[in-house]
């Protein structure tokens, strides 16, 4: 039976068991219709759970019942009792389904061990053939070795018998012939040639009596058997058993979302045939600040794994580290892998709420990253706020954002929860301090950056004073190209989004002020108004009456405004090219620019005596403002 059949013969007997359950509930509720249970006794049954997990049934004993109790009261009790009873049944069916889940995780981990024992008894099994292809070479290697060394020594051996066997032939001739001669003499009748021939006949005899005739073998008959040098061979035979030392694993590059914000998921690989009983992990982080031949690194760690992949537990957040490994056999350990660099996910990032800026239609949200390591990418995460203050569970994504801010099109008139999260090749990090962004109106901050030196803002950033009543020396001077040097001003943050934004700006009588737009490069040592880069509305006192001037390029319409206002509303319209100020008390429109901005402007608010000015924001437009 392999993995599948048993994963589906669990999901099977679960969906019987739980069809079987609906079965009986159905079966025992239209028996309780039909006739009444006995006394003492409840038609229905109760789950338990045992230690071991094993799910049997137990009747449930109640306490009896009235004699007569009404046919309602019986209806209610069972009905009551069918609710507690399938919330028991959903309980253990989810117990079942944990387990279920645990029990494929189990398998799916025994089938990676299957397959690393697969591919071991594989790689044992050539080596093993590999071993006996090489003693069998060396054995045929020797035998012929052996087969030519007899063959020498036989012809040796054969060579001197036979010069012993030509001598030996020699010697009977010459014999023979002196037996001959000697005959010959002996039997002459001739005493004179008797005499003549007998004394070189003896004389000859003598001297070949002295000669030795060698009599006995000169060589042996038993040919020499020297033992071979086998050495080799038993090396090779006793080394069957023992596996040579693996080679150096490969690791692999980390993997996306491999990691956790405290954990690393590391692979390697082994593209040779050796047989590894276990590998070495060794991890470390990297530090910027630490040289590589330092004696002060941090230290090593390691921890010894079976299979080819190992997840990295309690390490440091938003850090990288640097990680190698080897294998092992009853042989011996590898070489080292090469060096791998993996990077544990970010740390969250955080959301810099008084930079960020909402309309009606969008928002710009800022936030800053706060990793020394490279984040890839940012996600911004919404949800919508109900009327009743409750999150929406639909949560939206917008993902592969490259830098630490982004517009988000919205819809108007509603609340919204915003995160952010921070993404590497780990994988993304836990999301940021949420943030609530309300679309009801055009909401932005003071840039405390941008202001005079003179000004002084509010602590909740919508409020601007000025106490001085003359302009200081030491204000004069440029210091700074983003700050307000002449006029005494501050601009808000810049309004990116094309379509309508309104504010409103509260102001005391005795306060001379300039409200209005200005392009992000206008010029800080110039007044607002006095340039082509700036849109503003300017209340002077004179000693006569309040005047007020519509100014842009030092240039402004002659209008008469006849009741002084206290809070003044700013309408822009990027679409139409308009900006317009209002008299709110009196719903009073003052006037209108009529321009094309090229560029994206911000709201610039300046102080020309000393005094207060308040910035209503976030708010929504009147429906005069954009007639």
């Amino acid at each position: 039976m392999d993995l599948f059949e048993i994963r589906g013969g669990t999901l099977d007997v679960i969906a019987e068991e739980a069809e079987h359950q609906d079965l009986s509930r159905d079966s025992t509720i239209m028996a309780d219709r039909e006739a009444r249970p006995p006394r003492g006794v409840s038609t229905f049954q109760r789950f338990s759970v045992g230690t071991n997990e094993s799910l049997h049934f137990e009747p449930c004993e109640e306490s009896l019942p009235s004699p007569t109790p009404p046919e309602d009261e019986l209806d209610d009790d069972n009905v009551f009792r069918e609710g507690e009873t399938e919330g028991e049944i959903v309980t253990v069916r989810n117990r079942l389904q944990g387990k279920v889940a645990e029990m494929e995780n189990f398998a799916g981990h025994l089938e990676e061990i299957f397959l690393t024992v697969e591919e071991n008894f594989g790689r044992q099994e050539q080596h093993l053939e590999q071993h006996y292809n090489d003693v069998l070479l060396t054995l045929s290697q020797r035998y012929d070795e052996r087969a030519a060394g007899l063959e020498e020594e036989k012809k040796g051996k054969l060579e001197v018998l036979y010069k012993q066997l030509l001598a030996c032939g020699r010697a009977m001739d010459a014999s023979k012939e002196l037996i001959e001669t000697a005959q010959k003499v002996y039997r002459s009748q001739d005493k004179r040639l008797f005499l003549k021939a007998v004394m070189p006949t003896i004389k000859r005899i003598e001297d070949f009596a002295k000669e030795e005739v060698e009599l006995t073998l000169s060589t042996s008959l038993e040919f020499n058997t020297p033992l071979s040098d086998m050495s080799d061979v038993k090396t090779m035979m006793d080394s069957i058993n023992v596996v040579p030392a693996p080679s150096a694993p490969v690791i692999n590059p980390q993997m996306p979302n491999s990691a956790s914000q405290t954990s690393l998921r590391v692979c390697w690989s082994l593209f040779s045939d050796d047989t590894v009983e276990y590998y070495e992990l060794y991890y470390r982080p990297v530090l910027e600040d630490t040289p590589a031949d330092s004696s002060c690194a941090p230290p090593v760690s390691k921890v010894k794994v079976k299979e080819t992949h190992c997840t990295v537990a309690d390490l440091l957040p938003n850090a990288q580290y640097e990680l190698w490994v080897t294998a092992t056999n009853t042989t011996g350990i590898s070489p080292a892998s090469e060096k791998a660099l993996y990077m544990t996910v970010p740390s969250p990032p955080v959301i810099k709420q008084r930079e960020c800026t909402s309309c009606p239609e969008a928002a710009l949200i800022r936030w800053e990253s706060g990793n020394t390591n490279p984040v890839d990418s940012y996600t911004v995460e919404l949800s919508e706020m109900g009327t009743d203050g409750t999150e929406n569970a639909i949560t939206e994504s917008i993902v592969a954002v490259p830098t630490c801010q982004c517009v988000i099109q919205l819809q108007t008139g509603r609340r919204y929860l915003i995160s952010v999260r921070a993404v590497n090749i780990g994988g993304p990090s836990d999301r940021s301090e949420v943030i609530t962004v309300s679309t009801t109106g055009t909401l932005f901050y003071l840039l405390e950056e941008t202001a005079h030196s003179c000004l002084s803002i509010s602590e909740d950033g919508f409020t601007i004073f000025y106490g001085d009543e003359e302009l200081p020396i030491s204000a004069m001077a440029l210091d700074d190209n983003n700050t307000f040097s002449r006029c005494v001003a501050v601009l808000g943050d810049l309004i990116p989004v094309r379509g309508r934004h309104y504010w409103e700006v509260e102001v005391d009588d005795g306060t001379e002020f300039r409200i209005g737009v200005a392009s992000e490069d206008t010029e800080r040592n110039s007044y607002l108004g006095a340039n082509n880069t700036s849109w503003c509305m300017r209340h002077i006192l004179t000693p006569s009456r309040h005047k007020f001037e519509f100014l842009h390029g030092g240039c402004s319409p002659d209008l008469r405004i006849t009741v002084n206002p206290v809070r003044i509303g700013v309408a822009l319209d990027y679409e139409r090219g308009t900006l317009s100020f209002f008299n709110v008390d009196l719903e009073q429109h003052l006037h209108t620019f009529h321009c094309n901005f090229p560029n994206y402007v911000q709201p610039c608010f300046g102080l020309d005596n000393p005094g207060a000015l308040t910035v209503h924001n976030g708010i929504e437009a009147p429906e005069y403002a954009f007639i």
